[in-house]
């Protein structure tokens, strides 16, 4: 027996998930990580740490403290009230919010390193050619930090792909709108039914497995470019 109907509406809700928070999060994690490449604040250090919390917070911990903000008596729940779009908690909306924080880190991170490896020559040879920041940005930065880029989106991607303890805790198990794979093969695993929990677990671990064959693929593509001077 193949993947029944819920199999396959958490597998398709899943990569939605992925693909709205991977862009998101390049879009969010591309000034985060300029300012951190660059900046001398001493605010530097308490930003960077902040960003880099859930590599080691345990998930259920940033699951729980995102729910009480997502709350009718949270901030973000107060907001989203106050906006006429209803409460966040266990709806969609609300897994992008705690997957934008929890992958946030592994996004950041490899195109702050990018940066960080480009100088400053790079730049002040552009603003001697009266580049203006647009024209900086796509035919400089983008260029020059695209494997950083390339290596954010594929782990923010592959990131979300697995998340279980946020989703869980911000979105429950509602199929169609909050049941990912992580928590339908939970699901199969506490029902005891082994032979559906292995599809889903199989099915997860080749998306995994392609994503970071993609990106090492592109990696050695890159590498042999060079070599061969292009």
């Amino acid at each position: 027996m193949g993947f029944d109907s819920q199999d396959m509406t958490a597998l398709l809700l899943t990569l939605k998930l992925a693909l709205v928070v991977t862009v998101l999060l390049l879009v969010i994690s591309t000034p985060l990580a300029w300012w951190l490449s660059r900046s001398r604040s001493w605010l530097r250090a308490p930003v960077a740490a902040l960003i880099t919390l859930p590599l080691i917070l345990p998930p259920t911990v940033l699951g729980f403290y995102l729910l009480l903000a997502m709350g009718p008596e949270g901030p973000i729940g107060y907001l989203s009230e106050r906006l006429g779009m209803g409460s966040l908690a266990f709806s969609f909306t609300g897994l992008v919010i705690g997957s934008l924080f929890y992958s946030l880190p592994f996004v950041v991170q490899p195109i702050q390193n990018a940066m960080e490896s480009m100088g400053e020559r790079p730049f002040e040879v552009a603003a001697t050619l009266r580049a203006g920041p647009v024209d900086r940005f796509f035919t400089l930065l983008l260029p020059l930090c695209r494997t950083g880029f390339i290596t954010a989106a594929a782990l923010g991607f592959a990131h979300t792909l697995g998340e279980f303890g946020v989703v869980l805790m911000i979105g429950g198990n509602i199929p169609g709108e909050t049941q990912v794979l992580s928590v339908q093969l939970y699901e199969h695993v506490e029902a005891l039914d082994y032979p559906r929990a292995h599809r889903l677990a199989a099915l997860m671990l080749a998306l995994s497995f392609i994503t970071m064959l993609s990106l090492h693929g592109l990696r050695s593509g890159k590498r042999s470019a060079k070599v061969l001077g292009f």
